[in-house]
């Protein structure tokens, strides 16, 4: 039986190597020509390696965390009959797959592969199907590979496939367990360059409180009376906008800071990371020129970007130029938080949770939405004056929120 080793193409770029980040296959499986083998990472994407062939997999090289050299063996196959052994062009992703699965795509349904025994499933689905008390193996993952994703267990429970145990009055086991799980793929990019921010830049956070409840109710007005084509507006378009009127008077705010040559960037662009939460980590994708936006305008780029990098289609250009970033949980963002920066940027946002709170206004107590607005800058540039203040002018648009529109 004729013998075929499937090794590492060149993904382009001038790439030597790339780090293994997923198998799709197990030795012993028999997979068709096309079939997604193996994810691989390089220093600009990631790339879904497929068979060039049909066959018997007799041996995989490597485990999810090492690197492959261009040209090295990474699947040796038995071949069925004498099939051609030209490998393909491998399809290239420029971001890792997405995480908030309310907005992603609906795809076919296809069974749950598995791949050494295990379910496809990435570490926090699993978690969450484990405190739902959901067998993973009852689930047709609709991810890729059959990779089952947080919206396969919302389309579970939905439809009535799993229901929590009842809780029990015995005494709660005790647990022992150790699961030691090694960062690969995009978690160890993110890992590395939160690592470099916060050992290169010396931050200093700064937080104050901002009356939402003029803007809140602007926002609901415009959402009620909102035309069919335009989007529906969060607090970030608004937030944006109060940016750009803002940051001219701030120009060493809306900067990079090059340490080894010493030079401090400061740009006429506005271009605002959004930090989004996707299902491989991390990712901030780019509005670019947000100065040239309106609020309507604003909200469909947040919306349109935010979704390219939640489906993993989000290029490296709309993944990187940065000049600000902004970080928000939403309804989970707490009191408050001190974000890290997002290198070589000198300053990150991060509004926290509106919620309603009593205040003193005029003597008397009343009942306002209340948000508390988090902010961190490199301190080798920016002084906590110029932050106060900036984040002062911030505070006075959001709270007369007629101000945002007014030249």
């Amino acid at each position: 039986m004729e013998r075929f080793v499937f090794k590492l193409p060149d993904v382009g770029e001038g790439t030597a190597e790339a780090e293994i980040v997923a198998w799709h296959v197990a030795v012993g499986d028999l997979v068709h020509e096309d079939q997604l083998l193996v994810d691989v990472m390089t220093d600009k994407a990631t790339v879904e390696m497929t068979s060039p062939v049909a066959g018997k997999v007799l041996a995989i090289k490597g485990n999810p965390g090492e690197m492959a050299t261009v040209g090295a063996p990474l699947v040796e196959f038995e071949l069925e009959g004498a099939a051609h052994i030209e490998a393909p062009a491998p399809k290239t992703q420029e971001a890792p797959q997405a995480v908030q699965e309310d907005e992603q795509e609906e795809a076919p349904a296809c069974p749950a592969r598995e791949t050494n025994g295990k379910v496809l499933a990435a570490p926090a689905v699993r978690l969450r199907a484990a405190d739902l008390h959901i067998d993973l193996s009852q689930i047709a993952g609709t991810g890729p590979g059959g990779r089952i994703t947080h919206g396969d267990l919302d389309d579970f429970l939905a439809g009535g496939g799993a229901r929590p145990k009842p809780q029990s009055t015995a005494k709660p086991a005790r647990r022992d367990s150790i699961e030691e799980v090694k960062l690969i793929g995009l978690r160890r990019k993110i890992a590395e360059k939160m690592s470099e921010s916060k050992r290169r830049i010396p931050h200093f956070a700064y937080v104050e409180e901002i009356d939402m409840t003029e803007l809140e109710s602007l926002r609901q007005h415009l959402n009620e009376t909102r035309k069919p084509n335009q989007p529906k507006l969060t607090l970030l378009p608004f937030l944006m906008t109060a940016m750009v009127r803002v940051l001219p008077e701030f120009p060493q705010i809306n900067a990079h800071f090059d340490d080894e040559a010493g030079v401090v960037k400061r740009y006429g662009a506005v271009h605002i990371g959004i930090a989004t939460e996707t299902e491989a980590g991390l990712m901030v994708p780019v509005v670019r020129h947000a100065e040239t936006l309106d609020i309507w305008q604003a909200a469909r780029a947040v919306s349109e970007i935010a979704a390219k990098a939640r489906s993993g289609k989000a290029s490296r250009e709309e993944l990187t130029g940065s000049t600000i970033t902004v970080t928000s949980l939403g309804p989970l963002g707490g009191i408050a938080s001190t974000p890290i920066i997002n290198h070589p940027e000198v300053a990150i946002l991060g509004p926290n949770a509106i919620i309603e709170r009593p205040v003193i206004r005029d003597g008397q107590i009343a009942i306002r939405k209340m948000m508390n607005f988090s902010s961190c800058y490199d301190h080798r540039v920016v002084d906590g004056a110029d932050a106060a203040r900036f984040v002062k002018r911030l505070k006075a648009l959001l709270e007369h929120p007629a101000l945002l529109f007014m030249a």
